[in-house]
C-alpha cells in the first residue's frame, strides 16, 4: 500500500489530487449547523500536507443518506464552509458531484487550492450494486484528477464508486488517517499488550454479534454495557423489566456466556427509569431486581467501579459503544465513568468511532488522553471481525 509520503516524495505540485475524505458529520435538525466537527478536523493533516506541497485538491465525501438524488438537507455546503474556516481559506463547493460544474471548477484550481464536490450520494450510482453503474460514475471522478488518495477510513468497508471503483482508475495512495487507523487495528489484531480488554456498548447484540464471536478467543476480558447488556442479563435468568431486549438473541448470549467463562463481564447494577426521558423518575437497582415497569438506561455506579478495575489492569483497550443513553443527563454517568477509565489506561487505548467518539466530545473529555480515536465505527468492527474491506483491498492491490 503506497502512502501519502510516497506521493509527496514523487511530487504533487500542480497535480490534481482526488481526496476521498470522511466528512459525515452530525447536523442539528433545526438549524442544519454542524454539532461535532471531529471528522472534519481529522481530515486536516492529509489535506494540509497536500496543499503545502502544491497539490490542487478535489475533495469528495458523503453526508447522511440521501436517496440517490440532490437533497438540500444533505448538501455539503456547511461542511465546505467549516473546512474553509479550519484551513483559513475559501473552499468552493461544486454544484454537482462529477458533472459540468465540478469539471469547470476542478480545471480552474491553482496550486494549493481546495475544491469540494457535492455529496457523492446525490448520485444513485455511488452506492449501486451494479458494477457498470458505479464504473460510469468512477470514470467521471477519475477525469477530475491525476491521482487518488483515500483518507476516508469510515467508508473503506463500502464498495462504493468514490471509494473502490475510482481507486482502480488512478494511481492510488492511503492518506495519513487511513494509515494510522490501519496501524492501530493491526496492533489490536496481531500483538496486543496484555491484558487486552474490550468494552462493547450500544443498543443491539445482533449488531455486535460477529465482532463478539471474533474477539472472544483473543481478549482477556469483554465488558458489556449499553442496551445490549439486557439480552445477556436475560440469558442469565434475570428479569429486565421494560429494558431493550432482543428475545431472539437470548439463546445466543447464553451460548457465548457458557463458552467465555469469566471473560465476559456484565453489569451488576443499572440506572433505571419509568420512561426514556430526561425528566423521568430514576433509580439505581441491582440487575437481579429490575422492576417490571422500569427500563434500564445506563449502567450503575457499582458496575462503573468493576469495569474501572478491569480497565485499570489493562495494557490494551478497545472501546466501542456507549454504556447508556448519554445524550440525556440522568444517564451519562456510566459512559463518562468508563470513558475516563479508558483514558487512564497505561498502554494503548482505542476509541472505536461512532457514538463512542461522539460521547468523548459531548461529555467534554480530553481527546488527547486516548491513544487513538477512530473515525470509523463500522469499518473498525468489520476489520476486527476479520472481514475484507473493499476500500483497503483496492489500495493494496
Amino acid at each position: 500500500m503506497r502512502s501519502l509520503d510516497d506521493l509527496l516524495a514523487e511530487g504533487v505540485s500542480g497535480r490534481r489530487v482526488l481526496l476521498r475524505a470522511d466528512l459525515n458529520v452530525p447536523l442539528d435538525k433545526q438549524t442544519h449547523g454542524i454539532t461535532d466537527d471531529g471528522r472534519i478536523r481529522a481530515s486536516l493533516p492529509t489535506l494540509q500536507a497536500l496543499r503545502d506541497a502544491g497539490a490542487r485538491v478535489v475533495v469528495s465525501a458523503h453526508l447522511g443518506r440521501p436517496k440517490g438524488a440532490p437533497d438540500p438537507q444533505f448538501s455539503l455546503a456547511p461542511v465546505a464552509a467549516r473546512l474553509g474556516e479550519l484551513l483559513g481559506t475559501t473552499v468552493p463547493l461544486a454544484a454537482d458531484v462529477a458533472g459540468d460544474d465540478a469539471r469547470a471548477k476542478a480545471a480552474a484550481l491553482g496550486d494549493g487550492d481546495v475544491l469540494m464536490l457535492e455529496n457523492v450520494r446525490f448520485e444513485a450510482a455511488e452506492t449501486s450494486k451494479d458494477d457498470a453503474e458505479r464504473a460510469e460514475l468512477a470514470d467521471r471522478f477519475a477525469a477530475l484528477a491525476d491521482v487518488y488518495v483515500d483518507d476516508a477510513f469510515g467508508a473503506v468497508h463500502r464498495k462504493h464508486a468514490s471509494v473502490y471503483d475510482v481507486a482502480q482508475r488512478l494511481p492510488r495512495y492511503a492518506g495519513r488517517l487511513v494509515a494510522r487507523e490501519l496501524e492501530v487495528l493491526t496492533q489490536l489484531t496481531t500483538d496486543p499488550g496484555r491484558p487486552y480488554v474490550v468494552v462493547l456498548g450500544g443498543s443491539k447484540v445482533s449488531d455486535k454479534l460477529a465482532v463478539i464471536e471474533a474477539l472472544l478467543p483473543k481478549v482477556d476480558r469483554l465488558l458489556v454495557g449499553g442496551g445490549m447488556c439486557f439480552t445477556f442479563l436475560a440469558a442469565q435468568g434475570h428479569g429486565v423489566g421494560s429494558s431493550l431486549l432482543e428475545a431472539d438473541q437470548v439463546e445466543t448470549c447464553r451460548r457465548l456466556l457458557a463458552a467465555a467463562g469469566d471473560r465476559i463481564v456484565l453489569p451488576v447494577d443499572v440506572v433505571a427509569a419509568t420512561a426514556f426521558s430526561a425528566d423521568a423518575d430514576v433509580s439505581v437497582v441491582p440487575v437481579a431486581e429490575i422492576p417490571d415497569d422500569l427500563m434500564g438506561l445506563d449502567v450503575g455506579p457499582r458496575t462503573v467501579e468493576i469495569f474501572g478495575t478491569e480497565l485499570g489492569a489493562a495494557r490494551t483497550v478497545f472501546w466501542n459503544g456507549p454504556m447508556g443513553v448519554f445524550e440525556l443527563a440522568p444517564f451519562q454517568a456510566g459512559t463518562r465513568g468508563v470513558a475516563q477509565a479508558v483514558a487512564a489506561v497505561d498502554g494503548l487505548s482505542v476509541v472505536g468511532g461512532g457514538d463512542s467518539a461522539a460521547a468523548v466530545r459531548q461529555l467534554g473529555l480530553d481527546e488527547a488522553a486516548y491513544g487513538h480515536i477512530s473515525t470509523g465505527g463500522g469499518a473498525s468492527l468489520e476489520y476486527l471481525e476479520g472481514r475484507e474491506l473493499p476500500g483497503l483491498a483496492v489500495l493494496t492491490d
